[in-house]
Formats: C-alpha cells, structure tokens, sequence
C-alpha cells in the first residue's frame, strides 16, 4: 500500500511543477504583451509622424517586428491555454 502511495506522490509533483512553470511562463507571456503594447503604440505613433527616408524605414522595421513578435507572443498563449485545459 505504502509503494502505491509513494508512486502516486511521484506522479503527482511533475504535475505540479508543470502547473508552477506554465504558471510562470504564462506570467511572462502576459508581461512580454504589454512591453509589446507599449512599442506597437509607439511605432504607430512614428509612423504617422512626417519622417525622412532612413527615420520612416527604421520606424516601419520597428513596427513589423514587433508586430511578429506580438503574434509569436500570441502563439505561445494560445499553446499555454491548451496545456492548461490537459
């Protein structure tokens, strides 16, 4: 009884620990949205300003990574939600 017991305990702790770390990756994922919020608003913002030629090109390389780093941020909460619900 007792090693039946001691093998569900071992069973339980990875479990747990999956839960800890998506936890925390899901905290980080949430904290990586909004810095990203912050520059997608300021790029946005660049870009309606009246730039030269070299400023423009920088600020719409800004914009479209943060844009697919924002997407990518949203993949990796999209996969976190579904390990949750395992």
């Amino acid at each position: 009884m007792a090693r039946k017991a001691t093998a569900a305990a071992a069973k339980r702790k990875p479990k747990s620990e999956k839960a800890a770390n998506t936890a925390q990756i899901r905290t980080l994922a949430h904290d990586l949205s909004n810095a990203l919020e912050a520059i997608l608003q300021a790029a946005y913002l660049l870009g309606q300003s009246r730039l030269e030629d070299d400023p423009k090109r920088w600020a719409q390389l800004i914009d479209s990574s943060s844009q697919e780093a924002a997407r990518l941020n949203r993949e990796i909460r999209k996969l976190l939600r579904a390990m949750s619900e395992e």
